[in-house]
């Protein structure tokens, strides 16, 4: 009951005092009028994408199995990364100094907080955030809808050129670490591989079968009498088995090297393809267009806004002076 009361009692406060919230309301809509038509039109171009997956590419040419696919779309964390890359500084700066922003926002950076404020121009009216798709879509807002689409459709490309950068530098990193490894173990190889051609120079081919086959002539020669020709074989013998261990070493030491060396003959070639491919860091749905409508301001919603905004002041206002008043008496 005392609510209907106090309805009642406001409804008839305003109703007293029509006249003043008419005049406020017809100037609060022509000033609100004004201001708008002398803001600035800005058009809005726009960029939907998905990151793509970050698998090495060597491995989806060099491996039987590997556990990405570079044709598939990326996951959120794709998405978050190739996010930060498009709000990093990097393209921020390159974007700015293409299109000369500073001069198209008439900042003078010289001044003291001038490249503070372009960057807040440039972030007002550029903007990258995800959708609930998964998607990236970039939206850039300008007075000249041909300059917005030209820069929205650039953000993607810097960002590609950067994410391949990135990525193939630490490729890049990675081959020459394991080519150092690679051309470490083909010299120690190489070394190996002399010093058993020496061996092979001074008679020794196959260790075991030389000393099975003059093992088995040494009985045959003391079987046979024939001591001069024993001790011939005696001697190369003993000649064989003081080179013995080098031999079994180099023989051992090969044959698990050359399978390592063609492990890292594989890694080498894995690596090198992922320092030298570029592949686009996203898949583009939608290209910027140039936009035939403006999309700020809208200015029938900044009239309604603020005529709204006016009058509840000034009711508000009233009331207080209202209550005033009746304090005082």
């Amino acid at each position: 009951m005392k609510s209907n009361l106090d309805s009642s009692h406001l409804i008839l406060f305003i109703y007293k005092r029509l006249r003043i919230f008419i005049i406020v309301g017809f100037a609060s809509a022509f000033i609100s009028s004004a201001v708008a038509l002398l803001m600035e039109e800005k058009f809005q171009s726009s960029v939907v994408m998905f990151a793509t997956t970050q698998s090495s590419i060597g491995q989806q040419f060099f491996e039987e199995t590997n556990s990405g696919d570079i044709l598939s779309y990326g996951e959120t964390e794709d998405a978050e990364r190739l996010l930060q890359l498009l709000n990093s500084s990097l393209v921020r700066g390159k974007i700015i100094k293409t299109y000369n922003l500073a001069k198209h926002y008439d900042i003078d950076i010289n001044q003291s907080g001038g490249k503070t404020l372009l960057q807040r121009e440039y972030n007002s009216n550029v903007s990258a955030s995800l959708t609930r798709y998964g998607s990236i879509r970039i939206a850039v807002l300008d007075t000249d809808p041909q300059l917005a689409k030209e820069i929205a459709n650039d953000l993607v490309e810097l960002t590609d050129s950067l994410a391949n950068k990135l990525r193939n530098e630490r490729a890049q990193l990675a081959y020459e670490l394991a080519k150092q490894s690679y051309e470490k173990a083909l010299n120690e190889i190489q070394s190996a591989e002399d010093k058993l051609g020496e061996l092979h120079s001074q008679g020794i081919y196959d260790f075991e079968a030389q000393v099975e086959g003059l093992t088995i002539q040494y009985g045959t020669a003391i079987a046979n009498n024939n001591m001069k020709g024993a001790r011939t074989i005696q001697n190369d013998l003993d000649r064989i088995s003081k080179l013995a261990n080098e031999y079994n070493e180099l023989a051992n030491y090969l044959e698990p090297a050359y399978e390592q060396l063609a492990i890292l003959k594989k890694r080498l070639d894995l690596l090198k393809v992922d320092a030298d491919t570029h592949l686009p860091s996203s898949l583009v749905v939608d290209l910027a267009e140039v936009a035939d409508k403006k999309s700020k301001p809208v200015r029938w919603l900044i009239v309604v806004v603020s005529v709204l905004s006016t009058l509840v002041f000034t009711l508000i206002s009233l009331l207080i002076l209202d209550s005033i008043k009746s304090t005082e008496k």
